[in-house]
């Protein structure tokens, strides 16, 4: 129904208005009693089967919603209702930013893909937490990153200050150093930088009663010498874990005619590139750390692919636009179905 009836007529409109239009739906219709209930009735599998346990963590499922979706943490309980095992809310930032100018979301449809430039739009940490007070016990992954306003010698500073404001309201946390939106934003991820900013992040973690698990979430466009820097830093910062991948900035091969707005690339385009890197993170760590999955999962074929490369768990955001929400179920059924 979603890919038949539906489908075509959000993508007539702009991608970055279907996407208001569908949080203001999907937040309206939650206020009608039992929708939420006839929601996870139909979406939300429990199943031992897909049961994880990821650095310290447990998770009903290995499927969770990416960072970007649900930036402002305005619809997680309500996205929760679709069968997601976690949702990472961000990238937030310590001062809220309007981001890029319009128009900044694009649709690939002829090769399943998004680019965005949307450059870490948010309301700010602190509207953020306002949300996140409202959590129904859901598995949240807090998204961090700096203000773009903020200097790269600084970033630390802006990393800290979400660090702790976030530290009470969510389960981990990712350090965002991968977005191409954001000038210079990667270059944080050279090993110097990253190293710098990871250590410091570990030593106020360790300082509390009870730590959170950190990981990065690198970019695909990484060489492998970067890749190995990237593992060294891990296991020498001792954080938890990686996420692969962010957006690329790669365009070979698309069709699009839109294939040169600049921004980052994700959907199916990404899918190869982001299950090779996590491969070869994987086999040269020798599995050391646990990795998330990310870009181009539309299937459960998608799913295993990474799964089989090394990806403890998987997220989903263009598949989910592209897919519809039954994605996740599918997902689901078929690695039930797999682990029988």
């Amino acid at each position: 129904m979603y890919k038949k009836l539906i489908r075509p007529i959000l993508f007539k409109i702009d991608p970055e208005t279907v996407h208001n239009i569908t949080f203001w739906l999907i937040k309206f219709l939650h206020y009608l009693p039992g929708f939420g209930l006839i929601m996870r009735s139909y979406y939300e599998i429990n199943n031992p089967k897909l049961n994880r346990e990821v650095f310290g963590l447990k998770f009903k499922n290995p499927i969770g919603l990416a960072a970007g979706f649900d930036k402002d943490a305005k619809l997680f309980n309500e996205l929760s209702n679709f069968g997601f095992g976690f949702i990472e809310i961000g990238t937030v930032t310590p001062k809220p930013q309007i981001g890029n100018s319009r128009k900044r979301l694009f649709r690939l449809k002829e090769d399943s893909g998004l680019i965005n430039r949307m450059g870490f739009n948010n309301e700010g940490v602190d509207n953020a937490i306002n949300k996140l007070k409202r959590n129904r016990k859901i598995l949240i992954g807090g998204n961090i990153g700096k203000n773009s306003s903020t200097a790269n010698n600084k970033a630390i500073n802006d990393y800290l200050y979400c660090f702790e404001k976030l530290f009470p309201y969510v389960d981990y946390f990712v350090i965002n150093v991968s977005s191409p939106n954001t000038p210079n934003l990667r270059d944080l991820q050279l090993k110097i930088p990253l190293t710098t900013i990871l250590n410091k992040l570990q030593l106020f973690n360790n300082q509390k009663q009870k730590r959170k698990p950190i990981l990065i979430k690198i970019s695909p466009d990484l060489n492998k010498n970067q890749l190995i820097d990237i593992i060294e830093i891990v296991k020498t910062t001792k954080i938890d874990g990686i996420i692969a991948t962010n957006t690329t900035l790669d365009r070979n091969g698309l069709k699009s005619s839109k294939k040169n707005q600049s921004g980052g690339l994700s959907g199916i385009p990404l899918k190869n590139k982001s299950t090779e890197i996590i491969k070869f993170l994987s086999k040269k760590s020798n599995k050391d750390f646990p990795i998330i999955g990310v870009g181009g999962v539309h299937s459960f074929e998608d799913a295993i692919e990474k799964i089989n490369a090394g990806a403890d768990l998987i997220q989903l955001y263009t598949g989910f636009i592209y897919e519809g929400p039954s994605i996740v179920k599918k997902i689901n059924e078929s690695l039930i179905k797999k682990l029988s």
